[in-house]
């Protein structure tokens, strides 16, 4: 599913980001927030949170149908607040009864 090398697990590991903790943040439903085009390739910046509640920013690109991670970093004040109020909003709507 996804596509790794060892630039890009070094790029993360820059951000103080390992390749396990941008898979989660993929695998446990992120808000797209941007779509970019860089190189002529689709980016799309997900925001999401680890298994562990890390709230992180993480760009991706499909290669070869695998999901390849070009970076990710921690996210600032304003998107984890962005993030807890998403959240919150999901929790909402789970919650509320049918």
């Amino acid at each position: 599913m996804f596509h790794w090398n060892e630039a890009n697990r070094n790029h993360l590991a820059s951000h103080g980001v390992t390749a396990s903790e941008a898979e989660e943040v993929i695998l446990n439903k992120p808000v797209d927030i941007e779509l970019q085009l860089r190189n002529g390739e689709t980016r799309i910046l997900h925001l999401g949170e680890t298994n562990v509640g890390r709230v992180l920013v993480v760009v991706t690109t499909m290669r070869d149908d695998r999901v390849r991670v070009v970076t990710a970093y921690p996210a600032n004040r304003q998107m984890r607040k962005f993030w807890m109020a998403h959240k919150d909003s999901e929790d909402d709507q789970t919650n509320a009864d049918p």
